[in-house]
């Protein structure tokens, strides 16, 4: 399985708009961040099941990022959850719909899906004219650990602030973007991950956001082989703040591809 980090920054993106400090005028590459989403290749071992290219969240920057990293295909879609930096580029979702003249299925919870039905009301419902077309989908529930292309995903329950959000787990690796906590009865549901990319907005304390020590604590527990850190605002250059970083712990960034065992599963999956 290749996870590849299609975006790592905040929802302001980096650089800023109207912003000259250090880390938005750098010449670093590592330092422009798209917002925050990451694209899965299962990698089957079986020839051509589906699905088998998994992307997680619609950023409003979609378009650039498929475009950067060669996306030509997408079999399915999970939302970590509905705020406009992880949904606003879901009507560039018809483009795949178009190239692969099928429904995309596309998992979330309830409170998610209803908050893209109400946003993107003319996707579901007939169009008024013709021409442009419409994103093609099909909305599933998450109610429970489900299976895509013969992995088991596991959805990891995160508090957001106040607002519940989903992670996921795929096999030892996991996806935690945009959380503060880490509620008691999803830690288990973490034991055994080798790899994660985990949410450490800045070092100063945020109310939403793990801040660097907050996320370093929960490497701590999890006790990973490898971390990464995302969602990641101006205030944090890649190369200083790398430097400062123990062994196995580094600032994602985008474009970076991470190779993770290939997780096998035959569960059924449980959603609508």
């Amino acid at each position: 399985m290749k996870v590849t980090v299609l975006g790592s920054g905040t929802s302001s993106g980096v650089p800023f708009i109207a912003c000259s400090c250090a880390v938005c005028t750098s010449a670093d590459p590592h330092d422009k961040r798209l917002r925050p989403s990451i694209f899965i290749d299962l990698e089957p071992r079986t020839p051509n099941p589906e699905p088998r290219y998994v992307l997680v969240d619609t950023t409003p920057d979609l378009r650039q990022q498929c475009l950067a990293n060669d996306i030509t295909r997408v079999d399915a879609i999970l939302f970590t959850h509905a705020h406009a930096d992880h949904i606003t580029g879901f009507d560039d979702v018809r483009r795949f719909g178009q190239l692969q003249k099928t429904a995309i299925p596309c998992y979330g919870d309830a409170e998610t899906l209803a908050d893209i039905r109400r946003m993107f009301d003319y996707a579901f419902k007939p169009p008024k004219q013709q021409g442009g077309g419409l994103p093609q989908v099909t909305l599933h529930t998450i109610e429970g650990p489900f299976a895509l292309g013969g992995a088991q995903i596991v959805p990891v329950p995160l508090m957001h602030g106040i607002l519940p959000v989903l992670g996921f787990r795929i096999g030892s690796f996991a996806y935690l973007t945009d959380c503060n906590l880490i509620p008691d009865a999803s830690w288990p549901l973490l034991d055994g991950v080798k790899t994660v990319i985990l949410d450490a907005l800045r070092r100063r304390p945020h109310t939403t956001h793990f801040n660097i020590d907050q996320a370093l604590d929960v490497v701590a527990r999890l006790g990973v082989e490898r971390a990464y850190f995302t969602h990641i605002t101006h205030d944090l250059g890649h190369a200083e703040t790398c430097a400062t970083l123990p062994r196995g712990v580094e600032l994602a960034y985008d474009g970076l591809v991470i190779d993770v065992q290939s997780p096998v599963s035959g569960l059924q999956s449980p959603v609508d």
